[in-house]
């Protein structure tokens, strides 16, 4: 269910809960049947989303982090609840990225790349410097004519985000994007991020299990419990702008990521 808010946050998730259904057989050995057993991925969760804001779900496997995001991308719906939205239309103008890269083999990066360009109906000579553009942004500009069969799994992860980044969308959702990718590469993707929110005023909402990750991205971070998903906790993170390798090297980081483990400790637990 989607409807519109005003005046703020630019989305939100209204107590929504999912509820998914599984089936599972008895053992024949004590004559059963088989029999649905739902399993419930979040309960009564709410999430708020400010224009321009970068949010970090953080949470053990299962806990519905990824369900919430498919949710704000409009891939599922809520059992119950509601994906609230402050301008409908904005609904429509949405970058995701998800585990799997889901790339078309048959492709070139580049025209993986300028997919979502080219369903806007923009031509490919007017989309071919935003395309250069992204693939340089995560250091594939000299990949563009290559066949994802031809990429490693970490390479295939960021023509995913090239793709998602090519449209410059007004919210832009990441689940696990980072995960698979060595760490001198992670880290420096992680400030292209930055620099590209800056530059462009995108809304972020990534999912990840890494807490150093969440304190150097994010504005706010929501700490969920296992599943069923609820929002535990919610930690502000403050810090001179823009954020640097220097930011990850002081004492306030360290001192943030402390007390957000703890948080995550405690969330674990009480779930």
């Amino acid at each position: 269910m989607t409807h519109s808010l005003s005046p703020t946050p630019f989305v939100a998730l209204e107590r929504v809960s999912k509820t998914f259904a599984q089936i599972k057989a008895a053992p024949r050995a004590q004559g059963g049947e088989p029999s649905d057993r739902p399993i419930a991925a979040l309960d009564g969760f709410d999430l708020r989303v400010g224009e321009g804001e970068v949010v970090a779900l953080l949470g053990p496997s299962g806990c519905g982090k990824s369900t919430a995001l498919r949710m704000i991308a409009g891939l599922t719906e809520p059992t119950s609840g509601a994906v609230v939205w402050r301008d409908p239309a904005a609904a429509g103008d949405i970058g995701v990225v998800l585990q799997d890269p889901t790339l078309a083999p048959w492709s070139t990066v580049a025209d993986n790349v300028r997919l979502p360009l080219r369903l806007k109906g923009l031509g490919r000579a007017a989309s071919e410097p935003r395309v250069a553009e992204a693939l340089t942004r995560v250091g594939l500009a000299d990949r563009a004519g290559a066949y994802p069969g031809e990429l490693s799994g970490g390479m295939r992860m960021r023509v995913s985000m090239a793709r998602a980044l090519v449209a410059r969308p007004r919210l832009l959702l990441l689940d696990e994007p980072f995960g698979a990718l060595d760490e001198i590469t992670r880290f420096k993707l992680n400030d292209e991020l930055l620099a590209l929110r800056r530059e462009h005023g995108w809304a972020v909402v990534f999912v990840t299990h890494s807490v150093f990750e969440s304190v150097y991205l994010a504005d706010r971070i929501v700490v969920m419990t296992p599943r069923p998903g609820r929002a535990a906790a919610e930690i502000a993170v403050s810090a001179d702008e823009p954020r640097s390798s220097g930011f990850r090297m002081s004492p306030a980081y360290a001192a943030l990521c402390r007390g957000v483990s703890q948080a995550l400790e405690a969330a674990t637990e009480a779930g």
